[in-house]
């Protein structure tokens, strides 16, 4: 029997779709404009720092709780609540007059932005007929991957036009637009789970990631030997054991730990991760390596670094297509090698290195990309029950998060600590006039994401495995 055909399914994948781009973009676009936020400002480059890690973990924190609600009350209820509350922050930080005014909007934005990325892939799942959803989470795949990786480069872009605040005002004209669409197109009804809140669970959870990420963002500062920040490091793994406890032995739980019995989920849902983390590796050194080691200008890198989000949004669409027609897991395989050899081609990089060298494995790595994330956002999305689609969409956008803000975080980290080892002292930013040492550390920092890639790789193929197993038996 055929599946019912919602006549205004495409344009509630433009209105999701925009938001999601939005929301996932917000989360890097600020991280070319810190120097010139920090100046007018006056404010010192470890405080706007914030500016960038208050989104992302404020979207950490509260994704699974909107993943969870949205079950609850309806998914579209709290997307359009949250596409809301994106577009007010976006407006109060610029009017950024100073660094709380516009921390509160950041926060408010990551607030209404988790509100969005719990729910679109939800969103998508149950408005799209199954022959469909592949292409339709291609496209969702794609505005995400685009959002998270495409900031720098739209950031720059911006920059070399118009003050730093239209980063954030962009939003405005564009998300008013989408705001009508999904008011007009979006159902009035929906599926609805209604159930009790575990807001014990979710007290717990907040403080581990908050001690958690505290512990990461100072320990940069102070050292990872400091004692506080290792009794920090302690205390979030404690709690976070306490909390999965609370989750096995509470009757409605924030996260139903059931879910990751299937393996088709808990696989993707991990793998997706280490490729967020892998994509942050070089979101955070291309602008040192193309600015500072290059000498390029802000608004030519942002040109440069634009090849990624172009190839990335053409394949994703086809490869989602794709994964209805052949097994998923194979293209995420296929994807994932493509992007190893992106991360082997980024070692080979010195500051002699030619553009055309340089947007070549820029562009595999938007092949890579787009060829992984939509089989593999529909595998996540399709192996769930329709009443877990909030919770999985919830998770599956945690995952994204985590990778971005761990990969800026440990990239950071490395990048410093091998650039210290190779100068012979303490260095925490690009040392000028000696592009060598960055280049060094550069190296160093894109070894480990190939070796996180390489252990994506694995992993699928284990997936394909089982999944062969499963068929055989």
């Amino acid at each position: 029997m055929d599946e019912e055909l919602n006549p205004k399914r495409w344009m509630i994948l433009i209105s999701v779709g925009i938001f999601t781009l939005m929301a996932t973009l917000d989360g890097s676009i600020v991280n070319i404009a810190l120097p010139v936020i920090s100046k007018d400002l006056n404010i010192p480059m470890n405080m706007a720092e914030w500016i960038v890690s208050i989104y992302l973990v404020t979207i950490c924190i509260f994704l699974l709780l909107f993943g969870k609600l949205a079950d609850a009350i309806g998914k579209i209820k709290v997307f359009k609540m949250g596409s809301f509350l994106f577009i007010l922050g976006s407006l109060v930080c610029g009017f950024g007059v100073d660094l709380p005014i516009l921390l509160a909007g950041r926060t408010l934005q990551a607030f209404g932005g988790s509100m969005a990325m719990a729910t679109n892939n939800g969103i998508i799942t149950q408005t799209f007929p199954l022959r469909e959803r592949g292409y339709a989470l291609g496209y969702i795949g794609s505005f995400v991957s685009i959002g998270s990786i495409a900031g720098p480069g739209i950031g720059g872009l911006i920059l070399s036009q118009f003050h730093w605040s239209y980063i954030f005002w962009i939003n405005l004209p564009i998300g008013a637009i989408a705001l009508i669409l999904g008011y007009l197109n979006l159902p009035k009804k929906e599926p609805k789970n209604p159930a009790k809140f575990d807001y014990r669970g979710f007290f717990v959870y907040l403080v581990t990631l908050l001690l958690f990420f505290a512990a990461i963002f100072i320990g940069q500062s102070v050292g990872f030997g400091n004692i506080y920040i290792i009794l920090a490091f302690i205390l979030s793994i404690l709690l976070f054991m306490w909390f999965i406890h609370l989750q096995k032995n509470t009757e409605q739980p924030m996260i139903e730990l059931r879910i990751f019995k299937n393996h088709d989920f808990t696989l993707g849902l991990v793998v997706g991760f280490l490729i967020f983390v892998t994509n942050f590796f070089f979101n955070v050194v291309s602008p040192f390596y193309l600015e500072n080691a290059l000498g390029i200008k802000a608004s030519i890198a942002g040109y440069i670094l634009m090849m990624f989000p172009i190839v990335q949004v053409i394949i994703s669409p086809i490869s989602g297509k794709m994964s209805a027609k052949i097994n998923p897991i194979l293209l995420t395989i296929t994807g994932l090698s493509v992007l190893a050899v992106a991360q082997i081609g980024y070692l080979f990089f010195n500051v002699n290195t030619s553009l055309w060298f340089i947007l070549l494995f820029i562009g595999l790595n938007g092949l890579g990309n787009g060829l992984f994330q939509a089989p593999n956002n529909t595998m996540i999305m399709s192996s769930v029950d329709p009443k877990d689609l909030g919770i999985a969409g919830g998770l599956n956008a945690l995952a994204r998060n985590m990778g971005m803000i761990i990969g800026v975080s440990v990239s950071t980290t490395i990048l410093f600590l091998s650039m210290s080892s190779f100068y012979g002292k303490s260095v925490t930013t690009y040392i000028d006039n000696r592009p060598d040492i960055f280049i060094d550390g550069m190296r160093v920092t894109m070894a480990f994401a190939l070796a996180i890639c390489l252990v994506a790789i694995l992993m699928s193929v284990i997936r394909l495995m089982k999944s062969r197993g499963l068929k055989n038996e």
